[in-house]
């Protein structure tokens, strides 16, 4: 087998098996694709169909630790592209190392020594608690099947912490009420328990019975999303949910459900939480992760001592 065949066959792995979203799949492809590309001499140009022919014929030894890390120099120096977005790349081929290795196809990942570069710290941005306050969300009235799904998204984002890729693919059996609990399938087909809110579960009793209403008949196997065909809704669909939600209320930042996640996890720390219950929730698998939310507090106290400490 060549190159291209073993890379087809890692991204199936990855939808299949380890049940990485779409959009998750779609980044490791470009990334290998870019790889196939610099091993033809393309670089960072669409490759013409001389350069494609010459990266499906790439053997499987062109996936070497030298070619990784004169891929790695070309991103740099020549694409001059920011380290957040090496990485992104270089992530993308450690896992298929990993993947190799793995199956036994390869002895040793050829990635697996080829340095990340150093990202610049980032502050990640969420929303302050006032922000997120009940009354910040007024009754609704007669609400459209939209409206209720924007809140009931809102309260698994905020309330319980998961991904928006999580809450596509959350099935009414994971649900569990009376424990006021929910099973989350996250990354890497990884399970983890998490606490639900009471407003969470107020908002699924009216997101039933509107879908019942709009003619969706939810399975207790079935996705909670479910639209009108009786499929999961478009994950585009659910962002924009919550985007138009945090408009309604004014927020004018980023207005994603990333941000609410970030500022889930925010909120708790900041209100005593221990960072390693954070991590749980979360589903991180690495404590490291977590801990940007210990530098955003930090920096928050800074700003505040400065501002008011008369020896600041």
């Amino acid at each position: 087998m060549l190159l291209d065949e073993y890379i087809r066959n890692f991204l199936i792995y990855l939808q299949t098996q380890r049940r990485y979203s779409e959009r998750t799949v779609e980044t490791y492809r470009k990334s290998l694709e870019k790889y196939l590309a610099h091993i033809a001499g393309n670089g960072a140009r669409s490759p013409n169909t001389q350069q494609e022919t010459a990266a499906c014929f790439a053997p499987l030894d062109s996936f070497s630790e030298m070619n990784v890390k004169n891929f790695v120099w070309d991103l740099k120096i020549k694409q001059k592209l920011a380290p957040t977005s090496i990485c992104e790349h270089l992530a993308a081929l450690k896992s298929f190392g990993k993947y190799l290795v793995r199956s036994k196809i390869l002895d040793k990942n050829p990635a697996e020594t080829v340095p990340m570069p150093k990202r610049p710290k980032r502050l990640v941005s969420f929303l302050g608690q006032k922000d997120l306050a009940q009354e910040k969300f007024p009754e609704l009235e007669n609400p459209t099947l939209q409206q209720i799904r924007a809140r009931l998204l809102l309260e698994l984002i905020y309330g319980s912490g998961l991904r928006i890729s999580e809450c596509q693919s959350l099935c009414w059996n994971q649900l569990q009420i009376k424990e006021r609990l929910v099973r989350v399938i996250g990354k890497g087909n990884k399970e983890r328990i998490v606490p639900i809110t009471d407003t969470l579960i107020t908002w699924l009793e009216q997101f039933r019975v509107a879908e019942i209403e709009a003619g969706h008949t939810p399975s207790i196997t079935s996705p909670v999303f479910l639209n009108e065909n009786g499929k999961p809704y478009d994950v585009r669909t659910l962002r924009s949910d919550i985007h138009d939600l945090l408009r309604e209320i004014g927020w004018e930042g980023k207005a994603s459900p990333h941000v609410l996640r970030h500022s889930f996890a925010t909120h708790l720390l900041e209100n005593g939480a221990e960072i390693m219950s954070v991590k749980e929730m979360l589903g991180h698998s690495n404590i490291s992760t977590t801990q940007i939310y210990t530098h955003v507090n930090a920096e928050r106290l800074k700003a505040a001592f400065k501002k008011t400490h008369p020896r600041a």
